[in-house]
């Protein structure tokens, strides 16, 4: 046997690691869908490095065809009231949001037929979110989830079984200040490490001082809600961005349907802690 040869034997299904049993869905697939890890990719649109990469539909066709279920959109203010995607402050290249929504519709379920995850990181002013969200239920039409799937509010998340070929929106939700006063979050969603990072040296400088108090928490959370339209709120239904706050807090208050992004950093902080 010649080195190609044997190469081509490592490489073949003969010499995969891999059970070839499991390259088909084997596991149980009916429970909440926070109980599965989930294939996700950070800054998707990136073909290069974050600083002067370029910026491409292509970076999401490849992420699906490898699997990812959930995928980063970081939107921006764009020329002509279009808003684009690309590494905000640096020298990448941006494409349209409209473009990478078409490429979603076309490949999300090309791998797999189960529900994928659009997290966006929003930085668009009011009118440009709501043609984000005019984009998304234009070019995804019955794909995009805009409800639960009872019409009531979820006590525990629904299985990816039962989300098949359905497309969630993570992001920000406005808070309901009349119906529910006390359960009050603040909305800014730390999913970049080097965000959080930030916030806990703020939180080590302010250890000493006391608590906000819900009045303090209530004005912060209408003024961060101002930049969110209700269009784009409405259409986080199952991933609803809030602040990780403490292990207390998620186990005794968070809803089914709030998440949170931290640095792994914190989480081998928590891992030590609890």
């Amino acid at each position: 046997m010649m080195l190609d040869g044997f190469m081509m034997y490592l490489l073949s299904a003969a010499g995969d690691i891999l059970n070839r049993e499991h390259t088909n869905v084997y596991q149980d697939m009916s429970q909440p869908l926070c109980h599965y890890f989930i294939s996700t990719s950070h800054n998707t649109y990136l073909t290069d490095n974050q600083i002067g990469g370029t910026s491409s539909t292509e970076a999401y066709i490849r992420a699906f065809m490898e699997g990812c279920r959930c995928v980063e959109l970081d939107c921006w203010e764009g020329s002509n009231g279009e808003p684009v995607i690309y590494h905000g402050h640096t020298l990448t290249s941006k494409i349209l949001f409209r473009d990478v929504i078409e490429i979603i519709r076309d490949y999300a379920f090309k791998h797999s037929s189960y529900p994928v995850i659009l997290s966006l990181e929003n930085h668009c002013g009011l009118e440009q979110q709501v043609t984000m969200v005019r984009h998304m239920k234009a070019i995804l039409g019955d794909m995009l989830l805009t409800q639960t799937l009872d019409g009531q509010v979820p006590k525990e998340l629904p299985s990816p079984e039962q989300l098949k070929g359905k497309i969630l929106v993570k992001g920000k939700k406005l808070p309901d200040l009349v119906c529910d006063p006390e359960n009050m979050s603040f909305l800014s969603d730390n999913n970049k490490e080097e965000e959080e990072d930030e916030e806990e040296r703020v939180l080590r400088r302010d250890r000493r001082r006391s608590s906000p108090s819900l009045q303090e928490m209530r004005l912060l959370q209408v003024k961060d809600a101002a930049q969110i339209c209700q269009e784009l709120s409405d259409l986080a239904v199952y991933c609803q961005a809030v602040p990780f706050q403490s292990l207390e807090q998620a186990l005794g208050s968070q809803q089914a349907c709030q998440m949170s992004s931290f640095s792994e950093r914190k989480a081998r902080k928590l891992l030590k802690e609890s």
